[in-house]
């Protein structure tokens, strides 16, 4: 699309160019996502934990050639070129902005501190008949991600939807300037952010509506925008002094019926969906097209047809060893790249297969449109791919494509024509348009197990992780620990996750964890804490890295490796510093230094502790002369090692509590599942494991029987009793039994009555209304905190968690 020059000219920065002049397609930043290298523009973007330069060198191992950077000297890199500029985020935004002035096309811009993704989705289901339109992928709304889907325009194109999203004073012009709206829209003025804003709502909303400085028309609730209106500001609300009057609504069993006015246009609105949220939504649509001269009656038909946004990526465990990536909800370039994004993401060695349907975008052919997604899929280096669909199957034949085909004409064909046993291994995409039914797919290659599911949310794990990162000095490193199956979230796939988010190490307690996840895929050192004779095989065939805790271990260990003919072997060394678990004792660590400085077979990679009360307040004292044993053990080390090695004792308690232990490297557990102690309030962890079930059965039984074994729940009242799906067996511990524990059913907490069964547990549901069979119930989760029903039982969330057995379904889901 332009020249390294021509860029250079635009950022107005310093070029040191080689001598091909490519022509720059595709701009990147993530040195982890880059698919099409001979024709990218790498930004060395530096935040306040990472800094881009660092990825520079492996960017241009991928194959990059074009960087934008804002450290000097140059990198020398054969046949590499280089823009040298003040400040790279800038230069990233000013290039979209002059991108964006390219173009003549109507263009929408959203904000607000909710639904600007659902409007802008909702718009795209209505519009995109009759317009090629470009769009924010996902929720693209950041200072990064807006200039990043502004670039994506092009002479195809006839419409543009863009969010913005703000969290601070100062940063909307910068979008502004690359949008450039022709149209705006605001959604409504929530909490979000608010931190940023000092709570000052005005402040935001004044913020918020510096993306429309240049707008022909600015639309929004009444609420929000009557005060100071301006000439070119339209609002709507009930009362009659709003340009578009809403009134009529009534909410029936999932419907909201509501008729707005707009000067001469009435639109009756039946809207499939009867949620405040949803409404205030197709309000925001239905005004926007009203503004934008849409008939009424394009209007109410588009918007009965509206369905419901899935803005999770699903992962699931399926048959014969397969894992699902569940989209089956959409067909569109924008949205299949991040599915592929995600696939090679997660496949760890898994052959990937794709099942598409046919895609449909206005204003450009088949054949261009289909280039396309041959183009990703011969980049994400797809193996295997299922066509369903009237076109598809033979646009991708023609196309060579580097992988097997098979097409089928329609989702029934496929499901008649296949056998479960043709899926062995795999890592299979499921991506669709809705008319294709593609949820069929899924349950059908879904491993069948019972319905209780762990959910766990990747997104929240990796942003606890982000909040663990910006506590730490920028040098220091990270070890996430997943043992115990990742808390139960699941080993390899909280691995895979954790590894490409750039975490430095992993830690286990077994050798046979350690060995699972090398097996799927997992390239990152990693640390076995209990390391035992009969694993040293295991150990070495994986280059997994022992920790030795005492003179015997030591002693053995480097015999095996003497053994094997090997040498200068990573190890970790324990010191024993107060938790009297494993370790050296401090009057051995004279003889311990003396002995491994001679070793030619072991290397140390690092010299850790464990802190026992970290999160304890009161015991602060104690914690200090743990850090103090621990340095005079590591300086005794360091003065007989001529060689540096990691130290570290800290863990997610120290992190916070400790801030000054932080030494090389900390450890990470508990705190990267969201549990969130009293004693480290503030940090806005999010959950990342919910636990939850359907009831099987509903009854009601009188005052005087008694529920479950032994009579245990003796009934004080006529009682309506549900049966849950999950008993110890799951992980639901006994100790929950006679009210001891409860979980949350439409929202209200119901007690346990009667002792907890090994697959079912009983719930006294009086009270609570019009509950029945199939409902679902949340054992902890967002609303139920773990830690609150482990405080049930007198234990803690790390028991809890782990307890969780392998036969309860784990799905994965991926804003």
């Amino acid at each position: 699309m332009y020249s390294i020059h021509k860029i250079s000219e635009i950022v107005s920065g310093t070029l040191k160019a080689n001598d091909n002049d490519v022509q720059v397609e595709h701009l990147v930043y993530d040195s982890r996502r880059i698919q099409h290298p001979e024709n990218s523009l790498f930004f060395a973007l530096i935040t306040s934990q990472k800094d881009g330069h660092d990825y520079v060198e492996e960017a241009y191992n991928k194959g990059v050639r074009n960087f934008i950077i804002s450290k000097a000297p140059f990198h020398t890199l054969e046949g590499a070129s280089f823009i040298l500029v003040d400040d790279t985020l800038k230069a990233l935004q000013q290039l979209a902005a002059w991108h964006r002035t390219q173009f003549n096309i109507p263009v929408i811009g959203i904000t607000g501190s909710n639904g600007k993704t659902i409007v802008k989705e909702w718009l795209f289901q209505v519009l995109n008949e009759v317009h090629h339109i470009v769009r924010s992928p996902r929720s693209y709304n950041s200072q990064v991600g807006v200039p990043v889907s502004v670039w994506q325009m092009n002479e195809h194109h006839s419409l543009a939807i863009f969010e913005a999203g703000v969290s601070e004073p100062g940063e909307m012009q910068q979008l502004q300037s690359v949008i450039q709206p022709a149209i705006g829209l605001i959604t409504n003025i929530g909490t979000a952010h608010d931190d940023g804003f000092k709570d000052d709502h005005e402040l935001k909303l004044e913020e918020k509506l510096l993306l429309f400085s240049s707008a022909r028309v600015v639309i929004g609730p009444g609420k929000w925008l009557t005060k100071n209106k301006k000439e070119n500001w339209l609002t709507w609300g009930e009362s009659p002094d709003n340009d578009f009057i809403v009134s009529g609504i009534q909410k029936q069993a999932g419907h909201c019926l509501f008729t707005i006015r707009f000067r001469e246009e009435t639109c009756n609105i039946d809207l499939p969906f009867s949620d405040d949220a949803s409404f205030e939504n197709a309000v925001s649509c239905c005004c926007l097209l009203l503004a934008m001269g849409y008939s009424s009656s394009f209007i109410t038909e588009k918007i009965e047809r509206l369905h419901a946004i899935d803005m999770r990526l699903q992962l699931k465990h399926g048959i014969n060893n397969c894992l699902l990536v569940n989209d089956s909800y959409s067909a569109d370039l924008t949205s299949l790249k991040i599915a592929l994004d995600f696939l090679h993401q997660q496949a760890a060695g898994k052959t990937k297969l794709v099942i598409l349907s046919d895609f449909a975008e206005t204003g450009r052919s088949e054949t261009a449109l289909y280039k396309e997604v041959a183009l990703l899929i011969r980049s994400y280096q797809v193996e295997h791919i299922i066509a369903v669909g009237d076109s598809i199957g033979q646009h991708l034949e023609a196309m060579d494509l580097p992988c097997s085909l098979r097409a089928y004409s329609t989702t029934e064909e496929f499901l008649l024509h296949s056998k479960t046993s043709d899926f062995f291994n795999q890592i299979i995409l499921v991506k669709g348009a809705r008319k294709y039914q593609f949820e069929r797919v899924v349950q059908w290659l879904e491993k069948k197990l019972h319905q209780t599911v762990l959910d766990i949310n990747l997104d929240a794990l990796v942003h606890n992780f982000r909040i663990c990162r910006k506590l730490l000095s920028p040098a220091t490193k990270i070890m996430a620990m997943v043992k115990a199956f990742s808390y139960g979230s699941g080993g390899a796939e909280i691995a895979n996750v954790l590894q490409y988010h750039k975490v430095d190490y992993l830690g286990v307690a077994y050798a046979d964890e350690g060995v699972e996840l090398i097996r799927s895929g997992v390239r990152l050192p990693i640390m076995i804490m209990n390391t035992e004779a009969s694993s040293f095989q295991a150990i070495v065939d994986f280059n997994l890295e022992p920790v030795i805790f005492s003179f015997e271990l030591l002693k053995n260990f480097e015999a095996y490796i003497k053994e094997q003919g090997l040498s200068a072997y990573p190890v970790h060394i324990e010191i024993e510093t107060g938790m009297n678990r494993l370790g050296f004792q401090p009057a051995e660590v004279n003889l311990l230094a003396a002995h491994v400085s001679q070793s030619d077979y072991l290397k140390v990679q690092s010299v850790f502790s464990h802190l026992a009360s970290s999160e304890d307040p009161a015991e602060n004292k104690f914690t200090f002369q743990q850090a103090e044993r621990f340095d005079a053990a590591s300086n005794i080390l360091a003065a007989h090692l001529n060689y540096h090695f990691i130290k570290h004792i800290s863990n997610s308690a120290g992190i916070i509590m400790h801030p000054q232990l932080q030494y090389d490297m900390v450890r990470l557990g508990i705190i990267l599942y969201g549990v969130e102690s009293s004693d480290m309030p503030g940090l806005e962890l999010q959950p990342v494991a919910t636990l939850r079930s359907t009831i099987a059965q509903v009854k009601k039984v009188s005052m005087g029987e008694t529920v479950s074994y032994n009579r245990s729940g003796k009934l004080q009242h006529d009682a309506v009793i549900g049966t849950v799906r999950i008993g110890y067996a799951d992980g639901y511990s006994r100790q929950f039994s006679n009210g001891k524990g409860k979980m949350l059913v439409k929202g209200k907490l119901a007690p346990v009555i009667g002792s907890v069964c090994m697959d079912m547990t009983m719930l006294d549901l009086t009270g609570i209304e019009d509950v029945k069979e199939g409902d679902e119930v949340i054992v902890f989760g967002a609303a139920l905190p773990v830690a609150t029903v482990a405080g049930w039982i007198d234990t803690i969330s790390y028991e809890v968690l782990a307890g969780i057995s392998q036969r309860v379904r784990r799905v994965y889901f991926y804003e």
